[in-house]
């Protein structure tokens, strides 16, 4: 099973004692604000419990985040494959979801470029995607510092979004290993 440190933070298995501190980010108003609705505590549970599952049984998934030398748990950064069909699946999703007060420290792109590389390197993924509400321009920001490119004709509907809810239309990002190689040749 795969654990990542980077400079600040170490991405790792989920433990019991995350399933609070994720159901209290679960349920800020604004940290769900580009989801449809937050989920309730049984589904963030849930959710937890699936992510740690997929490391146990993949070596790698949407990994408990917390701080080297500080909180505990921030959130979940890392990879995963999106469960719905649409015309770039299937694929493997680099995402993110963390606790606002840890926001615009440039902890979700550091994590991000972790799971990337992890991505790339040891799993050996010839692209990954990333893909939010076309409304979420914080979460393309984090997609552009990792690389990823966006062409709009790969846009699409979210097909779990209801039809006609602002939130549906969504925007596409991504990142192949030969661009991601050229990139980190270059930094």
């Amino acid at each position: 099973m795969a654990e990542l440190r980077t400079e600040r933070l170490r991405l790792r298995q989920w433990r019991d004692d995350d399933l609070e501190p994720f159901a209290a980010l679960n349920a800020d108003p604004e940290t769900m604000r580009f989801f449809p609705e937050p989920p309730l505590r049984a589904a963030s549970d849930a959710l937890a419990k699936h992510a740690h599952r997929h490391i146990e049984d993949e070596g790698w998934g949407l990994w408990a985040v917390e701080v080297v030398g500080g909180a505990n748990f921030i959130g979940f950064v890392g990879l995963s494959r999106p469960s719905f069909e649409e015309h770039f699946t299937p694929a493997v999703e680099v995402g993110w979801r963390l606790a606002r007060e840890h926001w615009g420290r440039g902890y979700a792109t550091e994590a991000g470029r972790a799971a990337v590389a992890y991505g790339f390197e040891e799993v050996g993924l010839e692209e990954i995607v990333s893909f939010t509400s076309e409304l979420n321009e914080p979460s393309w920001r984090v997609m552009e510092r990792l690389g990823m490119s966006h062409d709009p004709a790969d846009d699409f509907e979210h097909p779990r979004v209801p039809v006609g809810h602002p939130l549906r239309p969504h925007v596409l990002y991504r990142l192949s290993r030969s661009d991601w190689a050229v990139s980190r040749a270059a930094s």
